[in-house]
């Protein structure tokens, strides 16, 4: 099969299923994180690992009679038999509930098409292109512009927010945007290198639009932008942003541009986010390093800090159009980037901020919790190999009142306060379970610093180095970190290490997937793929029930992976009644606490999906598929609303597999072109 030519810019990848880690191409690797995975883990200390805590777990638990596969388990070859013929039984009544509704789960699929459970169907609301602010053009994929582009909704939605309107069946939907795929949204031969960089560069940001309940109950759509979509909003990378917190002004955020370093425009490659009490949305800037080129030598002050952050002055091209992104001419730019953003959706006008004093890490988002006494703690992860957990607690309290005045003081509140990165240790006992307990090492509050020999500006600016002073626990990708509204405990998705059992990173008794310890255990031989490839969700029990506290408890909620695997644990559910799981990433709740899971690179032969599992009661651990991507999509948001009738979902990068081009795709989704469109969803019950 011959390729359709495409400009010099476009890189041109093989047409044939080489995916790099289970259903994530090679193409995804490229355009979203710049191979990250190819490099070094990037954290070069010997700072416990997350896996040795876990190993000595597991040594403690029985794994014949807590993870072996037992008489009846599901025995899943292709990965299509058994549960996904049974309609699960659920203790609610409400019919249109998603936290109680009995359902069958999705059979794992590698169809193009978004499928829900039998009895649940859904709504495409806005796709790559549509109109976000009133007087957007129709969207052209032969004539994509920068101008336009600021008008239409971006590309590769991620994180999705829904803020009610208040006096009105109306709401906002808030949506990420988190990379491009120069390969998908260009036609050959069409564009200049030129037009294909700052057309590309437009659809990043955050888009904001008004959305109405549709005509069956927990359906939504768009409402048309007019005069009256006052609300509606394009954020992208020429949107004047404010610095907030004690690194704000400091001399490494000033640029040429910015001399007093309060300013940065635009946000890049955002990913998670979460929505705060206070009526305001956070948005994660995760692999923001792969951005910035270099026409000559780079700044020699920043060597350790570049290094750390994986930045190598190898990226998009983006500084022959716009000269910021040239690190020898800008070398802080990059500092400007891998913050918490806060936007108001409730005022269109207002600037969005970068919060320092939440430090700057690959932010995969920031999700918002308060202590006993009423300050305001954020969860955070670090989406990187290695990387750390950190959490960050207010000094001031969140204001309940509802006035505006309280609004506006609530707003201050990720301004001043402390910044803590989490270390984990076994608890030592033989409790049947993998669980341990851990403590917050505090970093920085705003006046003072607590890490030797850096200041506090120092600790924020560069916190991964900050907190490789302290030793806190290595992680495995630490994804969306959510903290349950119902329990009051905290879910961290670890996605995977894929470089487990690779020369880098060999197999040991450190890993318990794939150490000596735990396959003799089960009598399986060791593989140069084993490791931990399909991930955990990892359940953190803060102390006393406060999220204040300085210390808490941990188990593993979730081994994912294949049912039939040894290693698999749900909780302490029968594993012959839950679905397939793999790389859990995206992670919300429901009313009831039942914990919603999205994917992110199913190493397990399907693609990827969203998944429910209650966290408490007889069915803890119940892993149940919802819904299954399109071919070469992960899935994005989720977000359960409007009295749990309706779920939120972004399908982020339909298509995207090696070899695929504008000319030549791999998936027409959600087949309204003859090309794929990243687009959010919302399903709900069938009439």
């Amino acid at each position: 099969m011959t390729l359709t030519p495409v400009p010099q810019d476009r890189p041109t990848l093989p047409l044939q299923p080489t995916n790099r880690h289970g259903s994530r191409s090679r193409m995804t690797c490229l355009f979203r994180c710049g191979n990250a995975c190819d490099h070094p883990e990037p954290n070069p200390t010997t700072n416990d690992h997350i896996q040795d805590e876990i190993a000595k777990a597991v040594q403690r638990r029985s794994l014949l009679k807590g993870a072996a596969v037992g008489s009846g388990a599901l025995v899943l070859g292709s990965l299509t038999g058994g549960l996904a013929d049974q309609a699960v039984a659920s203790s609610g009544s409400g019919k249109r509930d998603l936290a109680t509704a009995a359902f069958t789960p999705v059979r794992p699929n590698k169809r193009d098409a978004v499928t829900t459970a039998t009895g649940f169907t859904y709504d495409v609301i806005i796709r790559w292109g549509d109109p976000v602010v009133a007087g957007a053009p129709t969207f052209d994929p032969y004539a994509q512009t920068a101008e336009a582009a600021r008008t239409q909704f971006g590309y590769n939605n991620d994180y999705v927010g829904v803020l009610p309107l208040k006096g009105s069946k109306e709401a906002l939907l808030v949506v990420n945007h988190e990379y491009t795929d120069e390969n998908l949204m260009f036609p050959a031969n069409t564009y200049t290198p030129a037009e294909i960089k700052t057309a590309a560069m437009a659809n990043y940001g955050v888009s904001v639009v008004q959305i109405k309940p549709g005509l069956v109950p927990g359906s939504w759509r768009q409402v048309k932008p007019s005069s009256k979509t006052t609300y509606n909003r394009r954020i992208h990378l020429e949107t004047t942003f404010a610095f907030d917190g004690p690194a704000a002004g400091d001399d490494r955020l000033k640029t040429t541009a910015d001399p007093a370093g309060i300013q940065v425009k635009g946000t890049l490659n955002n990913c998670a986010g979460g929505t705060t009490p206070w009526g305001t949305v956070l948005s994660g800037e995760e692999n923001f390093n792969s951005y910035f080129d270099k026409s000559g030598a780079l700044d020699p002050r920043y060597t350790a800090e570049y290094q750390r952050y994986g930045i190598t002055g190898s990226g998009k091209g983006w500084m022959e159009v716009d000269p910021r992104f040239d690190l020898t001419v800008e070398p802080h730019e990059p500092h400007r980037f891998g913050w918490i953003v806060e936007i108001d959706p409730m005022q269109p006008g207002s600037t969005p901020r970068k919060h320092t004093m939440l430090g700057r890490f690959k932010h995969e988002g920031a999700n918002i919790s308060l202590t006993k006494n009423g300050r305001a703690v954020a969860y955070m992860g670090d989406d990187e190999r290695g990387d750390y957990i950190y959490k960050f607690v207010s000094a001031a309290k969140f204001d309940d009142r509802g006035t505006s005045k309280a609004r506006a003081h609530n707003k201050t509140l990720l301004t001043k306060g402390t910044l803590y990165a989490a270390k984990f240790s076994g608890d030592g006992s033989e409790d049947g379970v993998y669980d341990g307990t851990g403590e917050w090492i505090p970093l920085c509050n705003d006046t003072q610093s607590f890490v030797p020999d850096m200041s506090v500006a120092d600790v924020l600016l560069f916190t991964r180095l900050a907190a490789d002073k302290m030793s806190p626990t290595k992680m495995d990708r630490p994804e969306d970190v959510e903290p349950n509204p119902v329990n009051g405990k905290v879910y961290a998705a670890l996605t995977n290490n894929s470089n487990r059992g690779t020369v880098a990173m060999p197999v040991d008794e450190a890993n318990p997937l794939a150490s000596s310890m735990v396959r003799s255990a089960i009598g399986a031989p060791l593989t140069s793929a084993s490791g931990n490839r399909n991930g955990y969700v990892l359940e953190i029990t803060p102390d006393s029930g406060n999220h204040g506290s300085r210390t808490f408890t941990w188990d593993l909620f979730l081994v994912c992976g294949d049912p039939a695997a040894a290693e698999t644990y749900f909780g302490g559910f029968a594993k012959s009644a839950v679905s397939p799981i793999s790389c859990p990433d995206n992670v919300t709740f429901d009313s009831e606490g039942n914990l919603w899971i999205a994917t992110d690179g199913n190493v397990l032969g399907s693609n990827d999906g969203l998944f429910r599992v209650p966290t408490s009661g007889p069915d803890r651990g119940q892993v149940l598929q919802f819904v299954t991507m399109p071919r070469g999509a992960e899935t994005c948001g989720p977000l359960i609303a409007d009295s749990n009738r309706s779920l939120f979902f972004a399908v982020q990068h339909p298509g995207e597999i090696d070899g695929a081009t504008f000319e030549q795709q791999a998936s027409t989704w959600p087949h309204t072109d003859d090309f794929p469109r990243p687009s959010v969803c919302v399903a709900f019950k069938d009439r």
